[in-house]
């Protein structure tokens, strides 16, 4: 999300709309500040003195969770008045049991943050909307003091004389701004203040859209677990239909053709007594079924755990580059297969590497692909794979999230695959070529 910083709207000057807009802002402001502050006081106070009990923690839960409102009201003001977007946080979710539920409620840090952002911003709201009306009230006044001056009350100085409008008094020296002449030259200090007035304001709505920022928006690592949360879901679901579509497969194709194999060998045996000719003709079709099942069941098997990689990565990535259609230049480093990889990261590497060089037969229009397996340490100590797959072809790869039967969606799926696992993948492929696809993996599910 590309967020407008307040101080990139343009230059701060007194008949901006932007200004004005800011200005509003901190009006909105102040009508909620009371309610807001109000809440986040019930909120420590209530919660503190009914800690001891189990409904006083669901109490403290309830207005934690509460705050969140809170934090949606202010986000949404920051955007449409300030023009600065604060990304939504991650959304509660509720764990199973009672006491979990209730820990997870009660130390909900998006809610903590809000009332956080609540309490600091209660006095800065306050000092800002009355510094900002009382510079723009005395930049008002001073542009139009020449209309009004006339109206005010007159004082009577100690030599007798009488005067009216602003004036500035120092002992027995005076000054009074009541001539026209002097009544124009308000004009001025008007104009200076109306002038510091808007940079004055838009300092205090930068401020507050800073602290909405850092307050309301998401944490680094709320934003991970959230990720985390919906890649398991993805892989749990990719392996949901993944036994689908085995059980369909065994169902639709190898069982119905084993059953045939078995009526096919009862009507033989029921021939034998007969027409051995016509045995043999039905033994014959049955042998033949069977080398069919065994084949279906191979390329099933092969599904699950391709028999290449029991040899280790490096001789499966070398098979699946001698069996593609295009000529494949397989490069793997010999630390590669020193490396002690989990059986899940082999198989996610190899089909990783499989669907690459199919989607380059398919589309590419490539007449060379390269394919390298390195290793590497990352910058926590922890030993990487690195995949490189690039082809001469005519470019334009891309990931296409959740469009059915557009180009791209295999790459989605691929890369929800590599990321559920911590992975991630690179694509560079401009129009023209050419491609290339990096992936990187941990070397086991326990660097997670």
């Amino acid at each position: 999300m590309n967020i407008t910083e307040p101080s990139l709207r343009g230059r701060a000057l007194p008949w901006s709309a932007a200004v004005w807009r800011e200005y509003g802002y901190l009006w909105a402001q102040l009508l909620l500040c009371p309610f807001a502050f109000t809440y986040t006081t019930l909120a420590v106070s209530l919660g503190a003195s009914l800690l001891v009990t189990v409904v006083g923690l669901f109490v403290l839960g309830g207005l934690v969770l509460g705050a969140r409102g809170w934090g949606t009201l202010y986000r949404s003001l920051d955007a449409s008045l300030l023009g600065s977007p604060v990304a939504e946080p991650p959304a509660f979710v509720r764990p199973r049991g009672f006491w979990r539920s209730l820990g997870a409620m009660t130390t909900d840090r998006t809610g903590w943050r809000a009332l956080l952002y609540m309490f600091v911003t209660f006095p800065l709201i306050l000092v800002a909307f009355v510094i900002s009306t009382v510079w723009l009230a005395v930049g008002a006044g001073g542009l139009t003091y020449w209309f009004w001056w006339r109206f005010l009350p007159y004082q009577t100085m100690r030599d007798g004389t009488r005067h009216h409008g602003y004036s500035i008094v120092a002992g027995a020296w005076y000054w009074f701004a009541d001539t026209p002449f002097r009544a124009f030259l308000m004009v001025f200090p008007g104009l200076a203040f109306l002038f510091m007035w808007a940079p004055l304001t838009r300092g205090f709505t930068n401020l507050l859209a800073a602290l909405g920022r850092g307050l309301l928006g998401p944490t680094a690592g709320s934003v991970r677990v959230a990720e985390l949360r919906r890649q398991r879901a993805a892989a749990v679901e990719d392996a949901d239909a993944k036994l689908r579509r085995l059980e369909r497969d065994l169902h639709d194709g190898t069982q119905a053709r084993l059953v045939n194999i078995a009526m096919q060998l009862g009507e033989a045996r029921e021939a034998l007594d007969g027409n051995q000719g016509e045995a043999a003709s039905l033994v014959t079709a049955a042998h033949t079924g069977t080398k069919q099942a065994l084949t279906e069941l191979r390329d099933i098997v092969r599904g699950i755990h391709p028999p290449a990689l029991d040899a280790g990565l490096g001789v499966a990535l070398k098979t699946l580059g001698a069996r593609s259609t295009v000529p494949v230049n397989t490069e793997i480093d010999g630390r590669v297969d020193a490396l002690r990889l989990d059986p899940a990261i082999s198989s996610i590497a190899y089909y990783a590497v499989a669907e690459l060089l199919a989607n380059v037969a398919k589309h590419a229009h490539a007449t060379h692909v390269v394919v390298s397996a390195t290793s590497y340490t990352d910058d926590r100590g922890a030993e990487r794979l690195r995949l490189w797959v690039s082809d001469n072809g005519r470019g334009g790869a891309a990931v296409l999230d959740g469009t059915p039967g557009v180009g791209g969606t295999g790459l989605a799926s691929l890369r929800e695959r590599i990321a559920a696992v911590d992975g991630t993948l690179g694509i560079t492929s401009p129009a023209g070529g050419p491609t290339a696809i990096d992936i990187t993996l941990p070397t086991t599910m326990k660097e997670r």
